[in-house]
């Protein structure tokens, strides 16, 4: 878990890590289209589906329709943020933090149901 001012490029290296070996692609937008990034995909034969910075010079190419499947992910967050205690990030502790999560997205597939 990273500061709320640090760059999601910053906390990519072990998110990424923790990637199970199935994984076929990642999406991300693109605070994480990096070479570093995109190598390190690669080399675990993982599909980036990034799109390019604006300010990039050489554009790789992504799957738009795929990247618009990202909504979904987006869609989630925007539900945990209902939560007060989410959303405000009043823990201290990333474990208690993650907790708080939990019991905020049980609740939100119950009540999906």
């Amino acid at each position: 878990m990273t500061a709320g001012q640090v760059s999601d490029f910053k906390g990519a290296d072990v998110l990424l890590a923790d990637l199970p070996d199935e994984t076929e692609e990642v999406i991300g937008d693109r605070g994480y289209d990096s070479n570093k990034i995109r190598q390190s995909l690669a080399e675990r034969k993982i599909t980036a589906c990034i799109p390019p910075k604006k300010n990039r010079k050489s554009k790789p190419l992504y799957n738009w329709h795929l990247y618009k499947k990202r909504h979904l992910i987006e869609n989630m967050f925007a539900k945990l943020k209902d939560w007060r205690r989410v959303a405000t990030r009043y823990d201290r502790c990333a474990h208690t933090f993650m907790s708080a999560i939990h019991i905020a997205a049980s609740f939100i597939f119950y009540l999906k149901e």
